[in-house]
């Protein structure tokens, strides 16, 4: 009598998004990219292999069989539309990512050895520098955008919305997920902090400036629905407000001011870290008040800080025309 037949790779697919979801605890948006492209794996393998692959099939591909996975997204990319060299690239690695995750999760579940995954080199991207405001037109947001508001309930709104995306560096996402029962409290010889829960279901605590706190507390002297489980910053209808909605009101008022288009509200979170960077803040601590697991995340303060300086010695030091040889060391001079 032969032995039942082991899991396939679909089941295997959603024991491991299972996992993700309920211990790791992982976000629905993660949850649904990873589906996604393990779905769009095991659908090539599918074909590769002539029936769907199961842990067997599996635990015996070569490098061979990924790189003609690869190949075959290389193809259905060049496809598309809007196709774009870079674009293509970073779907590429977070496909790669979300295969290496899975064979990890295979290892630990299942005991399957292969190491072809991790010998897969991925492609190289280009990794946008974060594009903040100046300090100016950051302070400025708030009061802007509420100017613009239709009812004396949004203009409050807003005022409190932009203030705490600027002065907290919160994500949007993170600011529209609070109820009004999360508004911030007064730790004795801290300060007033707010528990903020990022990616990944995880909780931080982010101080707060006295100005935040007044907006913040003048906006719910006056919310429209003060029940401690009312969403902090409601929609007109009083659900929670959606954030294209901000996105919207952000638009609208960086044409009337003349702003970039990369003004947007994530573009306050850039502008939160990067003028903390400017003052003088360590890189370890934007780090937690940001709520990145990766110090590598807000390393990418640094380099925009040292984009921005040689841009601004490009402008306008006297010499800044100078080339190489003429800057090089002719007059025998030190350096330093």
């Amino acid at each position: 009598m032969s032995p039942p037949p082991g899991p396939v790779g679909g089941e295997l697919v959603q024991e491991f998004l299972d996992w993700l979801r309920d211990e790791k605890r992982s976000s629905p948006h993660t949850i649904e990219a990873y589906r996604g492209d393990l779905a769009r794996f095991i659908g090539f393998l599918t074909m590769h292999l002539g029936s769907e692959p199961d842990l067997a099939d599996l635990a015996g591909l070569r490098q061979a069989d990924l790189r003609a996975w690869l190949a075959d997204e290389a193809r259905l990319a060049g496809m598309a539309r809007d196709f774009s060299r870079d674009k293509a690239n970073r779907t590429r690695v977070r496909r790669m990512s979300a295969m290496r995750s899975f064979y990890r999760h295979l290892s630990r579940r299942h005991g399957v050895d292969n190491a072809a995954p991790g010998l897969m080199a991925s492609p190289r991207i280009r990794v946008p520098l974060p594009r903040p405001l100046p300090v100016p037109a950051a302070l400025a947001v708030p009061d802007g955008i509420a100017s613009l508001a239709h009812t004396t309930m949004a203009e409050g709104r807003d005022t409190a919305l932009f203030t705490l995306l600027y002065g907290a560096g919160l994500r949007i996402s993170e600011a529209l997920s609070l109820d009004l029962r999360d508004l911030p409290r007064t730790i004795a010889g801290s300060g007033s902090v707010l528990r903020v829960r990022g990616k990944g279901n995880k909780e931080r605590l982010v101080p707060l400036l006295p100005a935040v706190v007044s907006a913040l507390g003048a906006w719910a002297a006056v919310h429209p629905a003060p029940s401690p489980d009312a969403p902090l910053f409601p929609g007109v209808r009083g659900g929670r407000l959606d954030a294209a909605v901000a996105q919207k009101a952000m638009r609208d008022y960086r044409r009337l001011a003349g702003l970039p288009e990369h003004a947007t509200p994530h573009a306050l979170r850039h502008s939160f870290a990067t003028h903390l960077l400017e003052g003088g803040a360590d890189l370890r601590s934007i780090q937690e008040l940001l709520g990145h697991a990766s110090l590598s995340s807000t390393q990418r303060y640094t380099l925009a800080d040292e984009a921005h300086l040689m841009d601004v010695w490009r402008r306008t030091h006297p010499r800044s025309g100078m080339d190489v040889g003429e800057a090089g060391g002719a007059t025998g001079e030190s350096n330093d």
